[in-house]
């Protein structure tokens, strides 16, 4: 069936995905959470023995927050008549309506960002946790001696590897480099850029695994997504980010990228998280990894930071927990493409069955090659993704 024909048997659902993407369509999340000061906090938090309490900064919020929570609200649900799709919406409007709330409090005194980060997120589970310290049991010996490890490639020599990298997939993305960021690169959807970190010094088994994490995942879903007729699938299904970062990191391990270090740093953030959650601030948080779980002090400082930013911010710890569920999925024998039509989410595929059965779906326009061999061998990393609980 063509668009048009779509659009006339479907009016009340286009007209209400149009609505809400008007609304949503140049927010992200990530756009304001980054600090735009972490290298000189560092500077002093390193210089003050790790007694500082880091004091960062964040863009301004420049739109009406409210007339834009009364906008997602005003939308007239019951025009649509299929109920699953009805419901569909209803949680992607409660979902962008709580990703503002989270925007709009940013930095903001009592906790604001925290409390309305654990509604968006969530929080670890004690089932969560216990994993993360089970991975901490395992030692990252394997990235010793080998020069695919040593961080001496620049940021432009990046670049080059990842344009090289692109002609697999032949999207149309744009490449920019940022200094605030927490990360060493990740993507903006609304922009379908991929944004890499300023100055920052990159080894060759990192390229490997942000090609395979951030394009073979992130963007192309992203541009998946643009195919689609609904623009819920640019926008982002309800809790996507579990079942995006799953399969991102799931991305790393079928290409034969995904290390214990790497599970370790997975397992680092689940416990970053369970201590903001436990009431600790920034310097207890990077004193419990760095002096009690021994990490180094860049890395420490890194992944509290992702963790603290803003005032508390719990995404972090769903990287793991999307990885077992996706791994877990493969392991099944099910198949991932219905989750890479867009920013999809697991438990949301009945939804998509039913936007398929009624024509609402087109075919994937990208596979991941990532995923089309299991190229892992190492015995340490499968056995450990045996053995979560």
């Amino acid at each position: 069936m063509n668009t048009s024909k779509l659009k006339k048997e479907f009016q009340e659902i286009f007209e209400i995905d149009e609505n809400i993407h008007r609304l949503i369509r140049n927010l992200e999340l990530l756009a304001f959470i980054n600090p735009l000061n972490i290298a000189q906090e560092k500077k002093k938090f390193f210089k003050e023995k790790y007694k500082y309490e880091p004091q960062f900064k964040y863009r301004k919020v420049r739109f009406d927050t409210y007339k834009l929570h009364r906008l997602f609200f005003s939308q007239r649900l019951k025009d649509i008549d299929d109920e699953l799709i009805r419901e569909l919406y209803k949680d992607a409007i409660y979902t962008y309506s709580g990703m503002v709330h989270c925007i709009e409090t940013i930095s903001q005194p009592d906790n604001r960002f925290y409390f309305n980060s654990l509604r968006f997120y969530g929080t670890p589970t004690d089932k969560m946790v216990e994993n993360a310290k089970f991975i901490l049991h395992h030692k990252d010996d394997e990235e010793v001696d080998s020069p695919k490890y040593e961080s001496n490639i620049s940021t432009q020599e990046a670049i080059s590897y990842f344009q090289d990298y692109n002609k697999i997939y032949n999207f149309d993305f744009s490449i920019k480099t940022s200094s605030a960021m927490s990360a060493a690169a990740m993507v903006s959807n609304k922009d379908r850029a991929l944004i890499l970190k300023k100055n920052h010094q990159f080894s060759q088994h990192q390229l490997n695994v942000l090609a395979h994490h951030e394009i073979g995942v992130h963007l192309l879903t992203t541009f998946n997504a643009v195919e689609q007729p609904l623009n819920i699938f640019s926008n982002g299904f309800p809790n996507n980010v579990e079942t995006q970062e799953g399969l991102a990191v799931f991305a790393e391990y079928m290409s034969g990228n995904l290390t214990v270090s790497r599970l370790r740093e997975l397992a680092y953030r689940v416990i970053a998280t369970d201590s903001l959650i436990k009431g600790n601030d920034f310097t207890e948080t990077f004193n419990l990894i760095h002096n009690q779980y021994g990490l180094d002090r860049d890395r420490a400082f890194n992944i509290t930071l992702r963790v603290h930013r803003g005032g508390g911010f719990t995404k972090d710890a769903l990287y793991l927990s999307g990885l077992q569920k996706i791994y877990n999925r493969h392991k099944s024998g099910l198949s991932m493409e219905s989750l890479l039509m867009g920013k999809c989410t697991l438990e949301y595929e009945p939804t998509m069955d039913r936007l398929k059965k009624v024509g609402l779906v087109t075919p994937l326009a990208f596979k991941c090659k990532s995923f089309d061999v299991n190229l892992n061998q190492d015995k340490r990393v499968e056995w450990i993704l045996q053995n979560l609980k």
